[in-house]
């Protein structure tokens, strides 16, 4: 199955889940639709609502009840993931995110922080509509460990003593865990049988970890027209990633000097270099490895579905989030 044809498995469903989105933006006051209509309409995969309705369908067979109510959790996520990225482009300090500028950067950050907040709590508006205590409960804890995954990375930025492990704590925590709260909720949604709930969830940690593996080499492969985003922004930002870490321990002296420094300071004033040093001393085929082995996992993980379009569709999305260059 090619990636573009991941869509049209649930063309119909996603449809829906676009149209809803737009209905639940509407509010009195009008800065708050602005906002909201740029960010959510400003382009991106809709991936993590796309789990929703994938592992729904994967898992289960859906009446009308059971597939309103995937279309509303998808709204769910997509609507929480975007409060993040405004809250996250104020934190970073971004200026650019899928190639147009940060709602911060053409509104403030006051306004961006405010308008995630609406987002956030339509969020919660949405999951009492839906009536899943088991939902509610896994998104909050979810959304709890996304907050504690941006702190943990705020602390991370500006220290080049950080090891792997506290990276990839904080991946888990601020980016794959929503993917496994996505396809999750996807199963309990379609009232799955325990034992598929439990691979969905697997399923969407790896996959989740991958994806934010690979974002973290594009950062040092990537154009800025590819990212949607300015060259070394990781790195500007002080954020000791994958390839800086594994370049500080293997590099050339003078690279892991260089490196250091940056992520003390938080500067571009090496970039170029850095990127070199990066390629050069296999930091990147060493993280796109790391990527590799979590995309085999998820794939392994739900290996007991049923065969189906929408199981080889998640198959897909797992070999794509290493596979890609945006």
């Amino acid at each position: 199955m090619q990636s573009k044809k991941i869509h049209d498995v649930v063309a119909n469903e996603f449809g829906q889940v676009n149209d809803y989105i737009v209905s639940q933006l509407r509010s009195d006051i009008p800065l708050i639709e602005q906002i909201g209509y740029y960010i959510i309409s400003n382009g991106g995969k809709r991936l993590r609502p796309l789990l929703v309705l994938l592992a729904a369908r994967a898992s289960a067979d859906l009446d009308s009840d059971k597939l309103e109510k995937a279309i509303k959790m998808a709204t769910v996520i997509e609507f929480i993931h975007t409060s993040t990225l405004l809250h996250d482009d104020v934190v970073d300090e971004s200026d650019m995110r899928r190639g147009k500028k940060t709602a911060n950067e053409e509104w403030g950050n006051a306004p961006s922080v405010l308008v995630g907040d609406f987002l956030y709590t339509r969020a919660f508006q949405l999951m009492v509509n839906i009536r899943s205590m088991e939902c509610m409960s896994i998104l909050a804890e979810t959304t709890n460990i996304i907050a504690e995954g941006e702190v943990q990375q705020l602390i991370n930025c500006g220290d080049p003593d950080t090891t792997e492990e506290s990276y990839l704590k904080v991946i888990q925590y601020k980016t794959a865990k929503l993917f496994e709260g996505a396809a999750l909720c996807g199963a309990v949604i379609a009232d799955a049988a325990p034992h598929y709930q439990t691979a969905l969830q697997q399923y969407g940690m790896y996959v989740g970890t991958a994806f934010q593996l690979i974002d973290d080499v594009m950062d040092y492969t990537s154009t800025a027209e590819e990212m949607g985003k300015s060259v070394g922004d990781d790195l500007s930002e002080g954020k000791p990633t994958l390839p800086l870490i594994f370049t500080m321990k293997n590099g050339t002296k003078e690279a892991a000097v260089r490196v250091r420094q940056a992520i003390l300071t938080g500067g571009l004033d090496h970039l170029d270099k850095i990127i070199a040093d990066v390629q050069a001393c296999g930091a990147i085929e060493f993280t796109q490895q790391r990527a590799q082995q979590q995309a085999d996992l998820a794939i392994e993980s739900i290996a007991i579905l049923p065969e189906s379009d929408y199981k080889n569709a998640l198959i897909t999305i797992a070999k794509t989030s290493v596979n890609r260059r945006a």
